[in-house]
């Protein structure tokens, strides 16, 4: 196909549109609450219902796109996702804000698995297509980092609601490239979707986000916890039974037989748990510790991207050395290593000597991501890439919420059993964060205010050194069970490759 390439710019734009999205939010917060009277349960939907619309849909839409056509639930979806936008940017209470949030999150889900199976079906080659996933993996990569960058210029200079306004564009840039450059694509025997199914699990992976996110608040002795966490948990698996009795099923439980197929899933799983700690430690430590602004912030951590789009590419290559299986433990192993360096920072830092450390984790995390995600998709039927790509993210979202919700517990725990308060300093908001010892100190007099905000960055930094190790060995074990997992699948996957291992 001439325009191949053409098409992969356009699923890497929306990819890199998405990732943005979720990071700019986060600075605009402290806004919210002074501009629109948001309280602190109104930030916390804010924040998280977008993840929940998003995570709950991706099976569904991946489906949708299988059956209605990729290129038209892409287009679809950029176009709501451009209105959300704007709805979004001129909320005048926090109700509203939190609805069309959500609907942020509804289009988002119809777009994260068609941009990949529209890769899975307009690559054909096997090299092409492992190289394309790889800078698709990569634009997300610099979206996350580039997103403090761009919200930091833009809220400097205008209100809150201009870090959604820049999604318009650009979406209006994928709607007609979209409908001029790409192909569409369907499954020409997909029947209809079992609506009972798409229920289940839609409520059944809410129920658990919504869980994972609440035991990182609350803890888990709470009874609202607990049902829901029960509840999610019957729910997926009602779900699972009935994909086994259906002819159509949403989700082929036979391909989690394929170890590709399974094993990737896992590791994609496991990897963006242990690492998902990465942006809510360095964003604090770079701006609260080391007092960097949001911008340069956001500045110094692009290199870790653009490693990750740099190794994405060169996955392949490496795959016909070192098998598939090696590229992804090797790319853990890396990201694992990175980690080990951040149990050495301290409360001063020299930028040129933490460089390295972020080159090494981003093309760690470019070569395991890139062969995992070729590898769900490679080995799906090619009719059914939107239904695989759905569940890849779906493990993404997962891992990354139980990544928070774990890791960030023991940040905070080590951060809470470390400070010292100076005396004179009893106030219980310092004890709960950092950010919460950096608002006390602005209140306090010079000297307790110095010496407050040194015991609890020293206290932050020792949270930051336990993290950092807990997630090396995690990534150390994942980086074995990679290897061991996906031993014999084949160096090359193409349509006519049996994948049974």
């Amino acid at each position: 196909m001439k325009n191949k390439w053409a098409c992969l710019a356009i699923a890497c734009l929306a990819a890199l549109l998405l990732s943005l999205d979720l990071t700019v939010l986060h600075l605009a917060l402290p806004r919210l609450v002074t501009e629109l009277g948001a309280n602190a349960t109104q930030l916390l939907w804010i924040g998280d219902i977008y993840g929940f619309a998003l995570a709950g849909l991706l099976v569904t839409m991946g489906n949708v796109g299988d059956r209605i056509g990729r290129k038209r639930l892409l287009l679809i979806g950029a176009a709501a996702f451009g209105v959300a936008s704007v709805v979004t940017a001129y909320a005048p209470n926090a109700e509203l804000l939190i609805a069309a949030r959500a609907l942020l999150g509804v289009a988002g889900a119809t777009i994260m698995p068609s941009t990949l199976s529209i890769i899975r079906n307009v690559f054909t080659d096997p090299g092409e297509r492992t190289a394309a996933i790889g800078i698709w993996s990569g634009m997300s990569a610099v979206g996350f980092a580039v997103g403090p960058v761009v919200g930091g210029v833009l809220l400097d200079h205008f209100w809150w609601g201009s870090v959604f306004l820049i999604n318009v564009p650009i979406m209006l840039l994928i709607v007609v490239a979209g409908v001029l450059v790409l192909p569409e694509s369907r499954n020409p025997h997909a029947g209809r979707i079992d609506l009972l199914s798409a229920a289940l699990s839609f409520a059944g992976v809410v129920a658990v986000v919504y869980t994972i996110k609440e035991v990182a608040h609350k803890g888990i002795g709470h009874a609202d916890v607990l049902v829901a966490g029960v509840v999610g948990i019957v729910l997926l698996w009602m779900f699972v039974r009935r994909q086994r009795r259906l002819a159509e099923p949403l989700i082929d439980v036979r391909l989690f037989a394929r170890r590709a197929f399974s094993a990737s899933i896992l590791t994609n799983l496991l990897a963006i748990f242990a690492m998902s700690s990465t942006m809510l430690m360095f964003a604090w430590y770079l701006q609260l510790v080391l007092g960097w602004s949001p911008l340069q912030s956001g500045l110094a951590q692009l290199p870790g991207g653009l490693c990750s789009a740099v190794s994405g590419m060169a996955a392949t290559k490496l795959i016909h050395r070192i098998g598939r299986n090696g590229v992804v433990a090797l790319g853990v192993a890396l990201t694992g290593c990175s980690f080990l360096f951040y149990t050495t920072l301290t409360l001063e830092l020299n930028y040129l000597v933490l460089l390295p450390a972020m080159a090494i984790g981003g093309a760690g995390v470019g070569f395991a991501f890139t062969v995992n995600n070729d590898n769900v998709l490679a080995t799906a039927p090619k009719e059914r890439a939107g239904a695989a790509a759905a569940v890849s993210e779906t493990s993404f979202e997962l891992g990354a919420a139980l990544g928070i919700a774990i890791l960030g517990t023991v940040l905070n725990s080590a951060y809470r059993a470390n400070l010292e308060l100076p005396a004179g300093v009893s106030a219980e908001a310092a004890r709960e964060s950092l950010a919460g010892a950096v608002g006390v100190a602005q209140a306090l007099p010079s000297e307790q205010a110095g010496a407050l905000l040194r015991a609890a960055q020293t206290a932050f930094l020792e949270g930051m050194h336990l993290t950092s190790a807990v997630t090396a060995a995690m990534l150390a074990v994942v980086a074995v069970l990679a290897f061991v997992g996906l031993r014999g699948v084949p160096k090359v996957i193409s349509d006519e490759t049996p994948v049974r291992v």
